[in-house]
């Protein structure tokens, strides 16, 4: 069964021969590119499934081309994931704010790389449900149509800024979801203005959910992700 192709840009050599070898050896159809610009030429030509990432390229480096692939409708929903020296917490917010799937941490186990790598390309492979789709996961069933939030066929009163805030989540279950993010998706409605008041709401979602309020994870330094 053939498998999917990465897409490896990263101007150290011997890290690239590092990452191709184990990629290659788990069947994977693997291409390289040294710097930026290139990089985000091969992602229109070749379309890969992922793109791993280094962020200290010469020339456009790779928050650049992070956003240039999500501004793209060609290359937006590529998964990325950064690896990268920068492992202190505002360069990991920056890189998932960004859009990146998953953020690895230089030096690395490319065993930790490979299964990482099998994850997201398993997410990848379902289908998000829509805006308007049902929802149903774990106990819960989420319809946004109705407003309606089911726990245990009981009916969960929410606000419309904590029904928005569990929709985004339960959408994408084992995605993390910064403080940010949370933020542009509730944009508009003044019960989320800061940070804090994203925190507050997740305490009073998780009362409000009861059992399963246990499914919305903290990530520490991050944000929040709802449990696969």
């Amino acid at each position: 069964m053939p498998k999917e192709s990465i897409l490896v840009v990263e101007d150290e050599e011997d890290i690239a021969e590092l990452v191709n070898y184990n990629l290659g050896k788990e069947g994977y159809e693997i291409t390289c590119a040294a710097t930026g610009e290139d990089g985000l030429k091969l992602a229109r030509i070749k379309r890969p499934s992922l793109i791993i990432l280094d962020l200290m390229l010469p020339g456009m480096d790779g928050l650049e081309v992070c956003k240039a692939l999500r501004n793209d409708p060609a290359t937006h929903e590529m998964a990325v994931v950064m690896l990268t020296a920068k492992g202190e917490e505002s360069d990991i917010v920056v890189g998932l704010e960004l859009g990146a799937d998953d953020y690895i941490i230089k030096p690395f186990s490319p065993k930790v790389l490979i299964a990482r790598i099998k994850a997201i390309l398993r997410r990848k492979s379902r289908t998000i449900p829509t805006e308007e789709s049902c929802i149903k996961i774990h106990e819960l069933v989420i319809t946004p149509g109705r407003h309606e939030v089911l726990h245990k066929g009981k009916s969960v009163d929410l606000t419309f800024t904590e029904f928005g805030v569990l929709h985004l989540l339960a959408r994408r279950p084992g995605w993390v979801f910064t403080r940010n993010q949370i933020l542009d998706a509730a944009r508009g409605h003044d019960a989320l203005a800061t940070d804090r008041a994203v925190d507050v709401q997740i305490v009073g979602l998780r009362k409000k959910l009861g059992s399963a309020g246990k499914y919305i994870e903290t990530v520490r330094g991050v944000g929040y992700r709802f449990k696969e």
